[in-house]
C-alpha cells in the first residue's frame, strides 16, 4: 500500500482552513498509518475564494496591490495575482466586494456594488495584462455588474438623470451609455455555479437571503435586475439572462458577459488547467479530494465534483472528506465527515484541522485494510 501514489486534491474548508491547509491536514493523516506514502500534494479551487491564492502558489506568480473600493464604497487596498510570463492576472471579486470585507452587521444588499471590482480590471488592464481571470465568489452583492460597469466608465440615466446608487435603483433605468473609448484584455469569469440572472434559480432568489435580503428586498431586486437585463437587450443587443453562470456572485457574472465580453467557464476547469490536475490524476493510484460542505451544490460545478469527474475518467477510486454533507455521494467511493456524532458542527468547524487528519487516517487505514483482505483473497 505504502508504494501507491496518493493525489491529495481538495478546496477550501470554507470559515475553517484554506484549501492548502485543508491538504496538508490529509497529508498528516494519510502519514499517521504510512509514514512512507508517496502523495502529490495540490490544493484546488473552483472560482470561489482563495481561486486567486491557488493559481499564484501553483506558478509562483506575485502580487500586485491597487487602490479599490469595498462593496459598500470604502476605500481599501486590494491585490490581486500576477503572473509575468504569461502576464495574467487571476483576481478574486471578493477581493474587493466579498462578504469577507464586512463586519458584523454591515451586510446591506441594497447599497452594496461591484465598484471595487471594475477598479481591479481596470488596474491589472493599464498593467498591460493579456489576460484576466476574475474568480466570481464570496460576493456581498446583487448588483448583476452595475458598480463594475460604472468604474469602467459606462454611465445610467432615469431620463435625463443619472443613476448613481445601488441595485435598487435599476428598477428606474431607461438607458446606458457607454464610455467613449473602452477596450479590454481577454477576460475569463471564473465561476463555480450555473444559475441563470434571474428567476427561481436566479441570482436574487437563491444566493440574496445570505447576503442579508428580505422577502421584500428580494423582490425589488428581481425587478430591477430584470429591467436591467432588458435595457441591456434592447441598448446593446446582448441578452446574456438565460446564461448557465450568469447569475454567480450576484450576477457579475451576467455583468462581465455584457459590458466585457468576457468568457464565463467552470472556475474548476480553469484552475485545473493552470495546475495540469488532469496529468496528477492520471499518476495518481487513489485520489482524495473534500470541501467545508458537500451539498446540492456541488454537483454544479464545486472543485470535489470535478476532481471525481476527473479520477472517474481515469478509472481511479476518489474519496471526499467533508466537513458535512446534504446530499448523495454518489460521484465519491466514500465520504468522510467531520461533523458525525457525537462531533457538533460547532466542534467539527473548531476543530477542523485535527478532524480533518483523524478522518484522513480512518479513511488510509481503511484502504490498507481492504487491500490487505484483497490479497488474502487473491481479488
Amino acid at each position: 500500500m505504502s508504494s501507491l501514489a496518493i493525489l491529495i486534491a481538495p478546496d477550501k474548508f470554507k470559515g475553517t482552513l484554506t484549501a492548502a491547509e485543508a491538504a496538508e491536514s490529509i497529508a498528516r493523516g494519510v502519514r499517521d498509518i504510512l509514514p512512507g506514502a508517496e502523495m502529490d500534494i495540490v490544493p484546488v479551487a473552483d472560482g470561489g475564494e482563495g481561486t486567486a491564492e491557488i493559481i499564484y502558489q501553483a506558478v509562483r506568480g506575485e502580487w500586485v496591490m491597487c487602490a479599490a473600493h469595498d462593496a459598500l464604497g470604502r476605500c481599501i487596498e486590494a491585490r490581486y495575482a500576477w503572473m509575468e510570463k504569461t502576464r495574467t492576472a487571476v483576481l478574486d471579486m471578493s477581493e474587493a466586494a466579498g462578504l469577507r470585507r464586512l463586519g458584523p452587521g454591515e451586510r446591506d444588499i441594497m447599497r452594496a456594488t461591484t465598484f471595487g471590482v471594475g477598479e481591479m480590471i481596470r488596474h491589472a488592464a493599464k498593467l498591460g495584462a493579456a489576460e484576466i481571470i476574475v474568480g466570481l465568489g464570496g460576493s456581498a452583492t446583487n448588483d448583476a455588474g452595475c458598480g463594475l460597469a460604472r468604474a469602467l466608465g459606462f454611465r445610467f440615466f432615469r431620463g435625463n438623470e443619472e443613476l448613481a446608487n445601488g441595485p435598487a435603483d435599476l428598477s428606474e433605468l431607461t438607458r446606458i451609455v457607454p464610455p467613449a473609448e473602452l477596450t479590454f484584455p481577454k477576460i475569463i469569469a471564473a465561476t463555480d455555479v450555473q444559475n441563470p440572472l434571474l428567476g427561481e434559480r436566479g441570482a436574487t432568489r437563491v444566493f440574496a437571503a445570505q447576503k442579508g435580503a428580505t422577502s421584500e428586498q428580494i423582490d425589488v431586486l428581481e425587478t430591477a435586475l430584470a429591467n436591467f437585463a432588458e435595457t441591456i437587450a434592447r441598448d446593446f443587443q446582448r441578452d446574456f439572462r438565460g446564461v448557465p453562470g450568469a447569475g454567480s456572485a450576484g450576477g457579475l457574472g451576467f455583468g462581465l458577459l455584457s459590458f466585457c465580453s468576457a468568457q464565463l467557464r467552470s472556475g474548476f476547469d480553469v484552475v485545473a488547467e493552470v495546475l495540469g490536475l488532469e496529468e496528477k490524476v492520471r499518476h495518481a493510484d487513489i485520489v482524495i479530494t473534500g470541501e467545508g460542505r458537500l451539498d446540492a451544490q456541488t454537483g454544479e460545478g464545486k472543485a470535489p465534483a470535478g476532481v471525481a469527474k476527473l479520477a472517474r475518467k481515469w478509472g481511479k477510486p476518489v474519496y471526499a472528506i467533508v466537513g458535512e454533507r446534504d446530499a448523495s455521494a454518489d460521484l465519491f467511493d466514500g465520504v468522510f465527515e467531520l461533523a458525525r456524532l457525537p462531533v457538533s458542527r460547532g466542534r467539527a468547524m473548531e476543530c477542523a484541522s485535527e478532524l480533518l487528519r483523524k478522518r484522513a487516517a480512518e479513511l488510509t487505514r481503511e484502504l490498507v485494510n481492504r487491500r490487505a483482505t484483497c490479497r488474502k483473497t487473491e481479488c
